[in-house]
């Protein structure tokens, strides 16, 4: 049995240690299965998948993104018929295709020949014309869909005749909660980690922090760790803005890690303050792992992983006013919320853990090829399926 797996990007952000995850959730659902992956060049997330897959194959794929839009819609018109006819061959040789994230337009456009064979895995909430795009492109594509939160279920408002299914992503987290000893007698250490970019809000945490009464503002740390993608200025920009603000000696940026754990282990709290809906949130769940409670938009996905005043807080989003507030509240009445470390940890283990999401991911693609063997009761390729799947 042949199963393909197409995803967008090659680096180790959350989407992408998200993949290597599904990955890891199909070899233990088809143990002898014949696992290729398909992705748009060479990075650090090959190293992660090797253990879990058969082989990694790298191909030009057509890859919707907003920055790419005018290149698409000309050159890029030139190399869809080519992008197509590879798509093609691939899902004519598989069993399965797993099509990771919307913005995939090759595969997804083809995927309406291969009906009953391809499950779309819906990672992002897009906005405006997008959007709009890739709604369209997911309901032509005729996939059978996993949503990462009912946030993206409702953006993407499918027929109901669709066959989708909700899974959380599945986090591995530590075996056990790391100790947190705030108690406000030294710096309260915030952590935000994350692609610097227009919607994850790092400049209204810097905003916020400089709107603190100066008593507060000196007891408190921020990391904020991550990269611009492919994208300097904006870098740049938000170093400039700390330093405009007189908060160097209160805030650091430190370069993206392929191993966020020393910088869950410094924190007392991680800062998730999205400017536009997060499909779920994926350091959110990473922090709760740890038993770090999260501060958090109220906005998308991130309302179905905090719960507000139990695992953390819910702020309005795009907005510093509510964010310094909490903010100040949690530096100085640190005893109104030290149950909230435990009760984030139990929340990621009854909800969030990679066992409960690996096994319903497992379940989708198992039963997606038990109706293609009913279809086609020659077929033999499903007893590589665990027993009981």
């Amino acid at each position: 049995m042949r199963i393909t797996c197409v995803h967008q990007g090659c680096e180790l952000y959350g989407s992408d240690r998200s993949f290597v995850e599904s990955m890891e959730a199909l070899r233990l659902t088809f143990p002898q299965a014949e696992i290729d992956v398909v992705l748009p060049g060479n990075g650090p997330i090959v190293a992660r998948l090797r253990p879990f897959v058969s082989s990694v194959n790298f191909e030009p794929l057509w890859i919707l993104r907003r920055k790419n839009l005018a290149r698409l819609a000309t050159i890029g018109l030139l190399q869809l018929p080519v992008a197509l006819w590879r798509a093609a061959q691939r899902m004519r040789a598989s069993d399965l295709v797993y099509i990771n994230t919307t913005v995939i337009v090759d595969y997804s456009l083809v995927a309406r020949l291969f009906k009953g064979r391809v499950i779309t895995h819906v990672h992002e909430i897009p906005t405006g014309i997008v959007l709009k795009v890739l709604r369209g492109l997911l309901r032509l594509s005729g996939a059978e869909i996993i949503f990462n939160s009912y946030a993206t279920t409702s953006a993407y408002q499918m027929p109901a005749d669709v066959c989708a299914h909700v899974i959380y992503n599945g986090i591995a987290g530590p075996q056990m909660a790391e100790p947190m000893s705030y108690d406000g007698s030294r710096p309260l250490k915030v952590l935000m980690l994350g692609r610097i970019s227009r919607i994850k809000g790092q400049e209204i945490l810097v905003e916020a922090a400089a709107s603190l009464p100066a008593d507060l503002r000196a007891r408190l740390q921020i990391r904020i760790v991550g990269n611009a993608f492919e994208d300097a200025p904006r870098e740049e920009a938000l170093k400039a803005l700390i330093a405009a603000r007189g908060l160097a000696a209160h805030i650091t940026v430190l370069p993206f890690a392929d191993d966020p754990a020393e910088h869950y282990r410094w924190a007392d709290v991680v800062a998730v303050p999205s400017k536009l809906p997060e499909s779920l949130g994926r350091v959110a769940i990473e922090a709760m792992s740890w038993g770090r409670p999260v501060i958090a938009s109220a906005i998308g996905g991130l309302r179905e992983i905090v719960a507000d005043k139990g695992t953390g807080w819910l702020v309005a989003p795009d907005q510093v006013a509510p964010l310094s507030a909490e903010l100040a509240d949690i530096i100085a009445h640190p005893a109104a919320w030290s149950n909230f470390a435990i009760s984030a940890r139990t929340r990621y283990e009854t909800i969030f853990s990679q066992a409960s999401a690996a096994t319903a991911i497992g379940n989708v693609m198992a039963a997606a090829l038990q109706r293609r063997r009913q279809k086609n009761p020659t077929g033999s390729s499903a007893a590589l399926v665990r027993d009981g799947a």
